[in-house]
């Protein structure tokens, strides 16, 4: 049977809807099996009943109660013991569709992408409100930042709120704020160079932002996550400035989180 997945999306209600090509119907019995890449755990889906005969099928499965848990999930269509690897030629993403599902609030995210190799999978992370950068610059002697607030359940519209773009620096107890700019779920920051380096001027280290937005309880990490950029220390590297002679770069983590690093 060959079957190859011509679209695919997890909508607003975390339902994967999914296009088939198909060059005959579904056999009766036929599951859809999600396997946990790491773990091996599997969630089975039945089908249903032969459909007519056509070259096209859809389904909807709903992913919720099927208590899935953080990572990526291989999908296989399965039946009467045998299972094949479900193959695709969606790309599977979407920034539009990306921004609007960020701005509910949830416990987790899903979403459906194509691997390397060319087969459906999911992945699913938690989804704890965060300040989505999407572009970050020097100006002036000032480190600005715009993005997106996702995960907070902020409406889309033109209120807007306070708020305070914080840099840390653990090690030395240092600390740099400035007021930002929020409009429903937008932000825009912009925080003195001249005062980064004034907080700690005889250390070279990280500064960590993040953003305290009025109506949101928790402080927001800055990251970058929605997108299909995975890897951005290695994938998006800033280039320095220099500030009194000190070079001052923006820069990702290893879990794509934003970080400020002086005198690297």
């Amino acid at each position: 049977m060959g079957v190859v997945v011509t679209d695919a999306e997890v909508t607003l209600a975390d339902v994967l809807s999914l296009r088939l090509s198909i060059d005959e119907p579904l056999r009766e019995g036929t599951e859809l099996v999600l396997r946990h890449r790491t773990t091996g755990v599997e969630r089975e889906v039945r089908l249903g009943t032969p459909g007519a005969r056509a070259r096209e099928a859809t389904l909807a499965v709903s992913l919720a109660p099927l208590d899935l848990s953080a990572g990526r999930w291989d999908a296989y269509l399965r039946h009467d013991g045998r299972r094949n690897r479900l193959q695709s030629v969606d790309p599977g993403f979407s920034l539009d569709h990306l921004d609007a599902y960020a701005l509910c609030k949830r416990t987790l995210a899903y979403r459906s992408y194509r691997t390397r190799n060319g087969f459906l999978a999911l992945k699913i992370t938690d989804a704890e409100p965060v300040a989505e950068v999407r572009r970050v610059w020097f100006r002036e002697g000032r480190f600005e930042v715009m993005g997106l607030l996702a995960f907070t359940g902020l409406e889309d519209d033109d209120s807007r709120h306070e708020a305070t773009l914080t840099l840390d620096r653990r090690q030395a107890g240092a600390r740099v704020s400035a007021t930002a700019l929020v409009q429903g779920v937008r932000f825009h920051a912009a925080v003195s160079l001249v005062d980064v380096l004034a907080a700690d001027p005889d250390g070279a280290g990280t500064w960590e932002p993040t953003l305290q937005v009025e109506g949101v309880p928790t402080p927001l990490r800055l990251g970058s996550r929605l997108d299909d950029v995975d890897g951005k220390r290695r994938r998006l590297p800033y280039p320095a400035l220099e500030v009194d002679g000190v070079p001052v770069r923006p820069c990702y983590t290893a879990d794509d989180e934003l970080r400020i690093e002086v005198g690297a």
